[in-house]
């Protein structure tokens, strides 16, 4: 999330262009302090493990929520969103970011540079903004309509369809390069006074770019973590008070066991989103207050600026997880993503059918309020 400017960057920038006139200077890499270079270690060899992983279990969950005997659930219509879109992220987001801080770290003279042309640049850089709010947003999207189904099952036929989560993902996606379309044009490919090329926000732009970047940054930090707890609170509230007035009903339904499997795979989710966002968010909200916008970062000394960068890798690392670790989460919850997942390998026809039949059965009596989930 590049919301504000690194404090480190801020100064390397000062000092090229000539505007740093304190006696600091720069240390050698071998003075940099401890939890710097472990957290560009923990960067640089724990990234392409986030991005292989990753673009397996994605694509195999796409191929199991687009399956016959899965795509009939709305749910699955935000799921396979979801998976989509962490794809995109990881591919123009967390690829091209370890290609710029990364690689050049195991490897010094592996300098990649085509991500930092022009026009690829700006087109690489709107799409992780678009990628980024639509993956977040569908969580919340998914997490309201797990609320709606538990909290107000009688409104669950109205708006838990197939056709609502299509519209609702359409809409998502829409708004968010709607939003971000101020990004590209903010944007161009810059050379530093070493000759290297980096891309970056226009220097005249830079306060209008750091105002539209926040609001950005809150988007897909604060404002979603605070709407997906506050669901979550009630969806667990309500689960325990319906499991208490019903506890001598031992036997559910298959159609009710599927709802509850889902429920459970959005609680798993989004538990698992709020706490690997949360490192990220404090760094951000310290990085917000400390950018040159706010205050003068040349006002810390150089330890701290390698130190608080040190912490920054650490968190966005975890802050990656994110993309990769939702195919574990639905086959750890997901009894009947493990058999779509088995049935796509073993060509299980039968338990196609059987989950199809169990779908249909399903969008046939979702106008009742028979399940409590």
């Amino acid at each position: 999330m590049k919301t504000t400017q690194s404090l480190y960057d801020a100064v390397l920038q000062q000092i090229q262009s000539g505007n740093l006139t304190t006696n600091t200077t720069l240390q050698e890499p071998w003075d940099y302090p401890t939890i710097y270079k472990t957290g560009r270690t923990f960067y640089a060899y724990f990234t392409p493990i986030i991005l292989i992983v990753g673009f397996v279990g994605n694509t195999l969950s796409f191929n199991v929520f687009i399956s016959k005997g899965m795509r009939g659930l709305s749910a699955s219509v935000y799921l396979a969103a979801l998976s989509a879109t962490d794809l995109v992220t990881l591919l123009c987001y967390v690829m091209v970011e370890w290609l710029r801080r990364g690689i050049v770290y195991l490897q010094p003279d592996w300098k990649v540079s085509f991500v930092d042309t022009d026009y690829l640049c700006q087109f690489q850089m709107y799409t992780s903004y678009v990628s980024r709010m639509s993956s977040v947003w569908l969580v919340v999207a998914f997490t309201v309509e797990r609320y709606i189904g538990v909290c107000h099952p009688l409104r669950r036929i109205d708006i838990c369809s197939v056709s609502s989560a299509r519209k609702i993902v359409v809409f998502i996606f829409l708004s968010s390069m709607t939003l971000v379309l101020y990004k590209p044009f903010l944007s161009g490919v810059f050379v530093s006074a070493s000759g290297d090329k980096f891309c970056t926000t226009y220097p005249t732009y830079s306060f209008i770019s750091f105002v539209l970047d926040s609001i950005y940054g809150l988007l897909i930090t604060l404002v979603p973590l605070t709407i997906i707890s506050m669901m979550n609170f009630l969806i667990i509230n309500r689960l325990f008070a319906r499991k208490r007035k019903q506890k001598k009903t031992r036997i559910l339904s298959e159609e009710a066991l599927m709802r509850l499997e889902f429920t459970s795979i959005l609680l798993v989710i989004s538990f698992c989103f709020v706490a690997f966002n949360i490192p990220f968010l404090v760094m951000w909200i310290r990085n917000f207050f400390f950018s040159k916008h706010i205050t003068n970062p040349i006002n810390d000394s150089m330890y701290d600026v390698e130190s608080w960068q040190g912490w920054l890798y650490i968190t966005r690392t975890i802050f990656y997880a994110n993309y990769c670790i939702n195919f574990f989460l639905y086959s750890i919850t997901g009894a009947y993503f493990r058999r779509g997942l088995k049935a796509m390998f073993c060509k299980d026809n039968r338990g196609l059918l059987r989950a199809h039949s169990t779908l249909t059965r399903y969008n046939s009596h979702s106008h009742t309020n028979h399940s409590w989930v």
